[in-house]
């Protein structure tokens, strides 16, 4: 099917993978789903610098491309909430009594990650979007609200 008639529609799925060191050189192995995925969006951007002289355009030069994203999600699991934010997840006790926390120390960085998004065509040509070297540079939100799902947010 040529790519101009493919209509991709709704969003089916979202997986996150950790880069396992702050140089990110390589991926992990392990893929975590964003559980209830809402949104996912990118919008790629370049600046660029003129040099101007003479009431003409001398040259310009692009500063890199960057891309600025946001992820929401009706709930995050723990393994979610570390690729996205960093920190540490520890888990104790058995199951059904087990317990869970993410501990996120003041000098933890925010790691690098992979974001995977699928959307479904009916016709065939499904977009499958992958966002390379991602790493949360705005806020890491979520509201929990007397009956009102919790979404959470980053970008």
């Amino acid at each position: 099917m040529p790519l101009g008639t493919s209509l991709p529609f709704g969003l089916r799925d979202i997986k996150l993978v950790e880069y396992p060191s702050l140089e990110a050189t390589s991926f992990g192995s392990t893929l975590v789903d964003l559980p209830n995925a809402r949104t996912m969006s990118f919008n790629d951007t370049e600046e660029y610098t003129e040099l101007r002289g003479d009431d003409k355009l001398v040259t310009s030069h692009g500063q890199g491309s960057s891309i600025e994203w946001e992820i929401e999600s009706g709930g995050v699991s723990f393994a979610a909430h570390r690729i996205i934010a960093g920190g540490t997840v520890t888990e104790t006790g058995i199951t059904p009594n087990q317990r869970k926390r993410l501990r996120k120390k003041a000098t933890d960085q925010r790691p690098f990650f992979v974001a995977l998004g699928q959307a479904i065509s009916d016709g065939g040509g499904d977009l499958h979007a992958i966002l390379y070297l991602c790493r949360s540079t705005g806020n890491v939100e979520a509201q929990m609200a007397d009956t009102e799902f919790m979404l959470p947010s980053v970008s």
